[in-house]
């Protein structure tokens, strides 16, 4: 949905468990996170910018948690390949940890990526792709997911494709 996007692929990483399952993640018991991982045109569109909307969609103080959805998979964990985009990730996080008046905390991990087998990125399953185009009728679509792509639209409207 954001200008210089050119693909979001949903998997796996941050664990120790080689070629995890959706089964085996949502289990908790890999010590992978549910994760995305974006390719982008920085012509187009910053890093920054990129991890303003990751932090301004997502709720970054709560430990292990995401809505409903609990458990470590479900935590705020940005997985960096570069020293550069650690250190700018670090500089996000900082921002918006100073900018909270509400007593939280940012908790977002941020870690390198890591390389496999157990490291590294792992693509979901091929029914988690293009999980909420094939699946817009299904309640947690609707209830989750759908609220989620509004407030992108509403509070991202500069950079998101028209």
């Amino acid at each position: 949905m954001l200008k210089g996007v050119t693909k979001v692929e949903p998997g796996y990483a941050g664990g120790d468990t080689e070629k995890p399952t959706y089964g085996q993640v949502s289990g908790g018991c890999t010590g992978h996170a549910e994760v995305i991982r974006v390719t982008y045109d920085p012509s187009v569109i910053s890093y920054d910018d990129l991890l303003t909307v990751f932090f301004g969609t997502h709720d970054p103080t709560t430990p292990n948690k995401q809505g409903n959805d609990i458990g470590t998979e479900y935590r705020s964990i940005i997985l960096y390949e570069s020293e550069e985009d650690k250190t700018a990730a670090e500089k996000k996080a900082k921002e918006i940890d100073e900018s909270l008046t509400d007593g939280t905390r940012v908790v977002t991990q941020i870690v390198p990526i890591g390389s496999p087998p157990a490291g590294g990125f792992h693509p979901a399953e091929s029914y988690h792709q293009n999980f909420y185009k094939t699946n817009t009728s299904a309640p947690y679509c609707q209830v989750v997911i759908e609220p989620k792509i509004e407030k992108l639209r509403k509070r991202f409207a500069e950079l998101v494709k028209q």
